[in-house]
């Protein structure tokens, strides 16, 4: 459970770092699911649809860079994301009322690990308030080194910052962002650590840039009346994987905001990996 100090930052900062939240036993456990989906596969030879591979590999390397959605495919994960000590946290930020949203584990392996730029989470899905949260739990002791999360504070209460350039979604900041101006501040922490960050929370990671790994379970939940807005196939894609964890589902859409970004894509895309490369190769 939450602190009312905890709480209290999170609504002020747009975060808030929970150190130890994983158990060791637990931690062990979701690291020996991910050794053994990702064991096997290569850059030339994986399902799609469960993982992307680290592209700057030989066609046998191993390298992975994702793994789609583990909560709904892994039990261990599964189970992990119904816990009652996560789901009293969640519910302590939105009411009794849950769903559940999406999920996915970031890699960053040593000495290659992928860049993510600067992003809001709820610019690549509307929905009709706030109350979304995306919680990051360090797999692996996470540091500046190996690619720890930074974040801008207190910015999650204002206006979407501009995620497109020509009309067409980026999947990044497409405003200038500079990290001291911006007061970013850098989240290490030890494995089993979980930040819980609003889905409005401006956010990135460097590569990694160590000969140690950094692995990142991402969890995803919103209020029950915090309604999708469809905006087309990717809106399918992300909604395909959402459902009721706690309480009941809600008959009414609440709405908080009298106007939104809806994010017009320029064509289908696998991941924000995906959409932030294909950004920097047309610029």
């Amino acid at each position: 459970m939450f602190t009312p100090e905890q709480i209290d930052h999170y609504n002020r900062e747009g975060y808030v770092v929970y150190p130890d939240f994983i158990s060791g036993d637990d931690l062990s456990r979701l690291q020996a699911e991910i050794d053994r989906v990702s064991k096997g596969n290569t850059k030339a030879s994986h399902d799609a649809s469960r993982m992307e591979m680290e592209p700057n590999q030989s066609p046998d390397g191993s390298l992975v860079r994702r793994i789609y959605e583990p909560c709904t495919f892994y039990q261990p994960y599964r189970d992990f994301s119904e816990s009652t000590a996560l789901l009293d946290c969640v519910e302590q930020l939105f009411g009794p009322n849950l769903l559940f949203h999406y999920s996915k584990i970031n890699m960053k392996p040593q000495n290659i690990g992928s860049v993510v730029e600067w992003h809001q989470d709820l610019s690549y899905y509307p929905l009709t308030n706030r109350d979304s949260v995306s919680i990051l739990f360090y797999l692996d002791d996470t540091n500046e080194e190996n690619g720890c999360l930074k974040v801008i504070p207190r910015r999650h209460t204002a206006p979407l910052m501009s995620h497109s350039t020509e009309g067409f979604f980026r999947g990044k900041v497409t405003e200038e962002v500079d990290d001291a101006d911006a007061d970013a501040v850098l989240l290490e922490g030890s494995g089993g650590t979980a930040i819980f960050m609003s889905a409005m929370t401006p956010h990135a990671s460097a590569i990694n840039s160590s000969d140690r790994p950094r692995k990142t379970l991402i969890l995803s939940y919103r209020a029950a009346d915090a309604f999708p807005i469809h905006c087309g196939v990717m809106s399918d894609k992300v909604e395909a994987h959402s459902r009721l964890v706690r309480g009941e589902r809600a008959s009414q859409a609440r709405f908080t905001m009298t106007d939104f970004p809806i994010p017009r894509y320029e064509d289908e895309v696998a991941s924000l990996y995906d959409l932030q490369e294909r950004s920097r190769k047309s610029a």
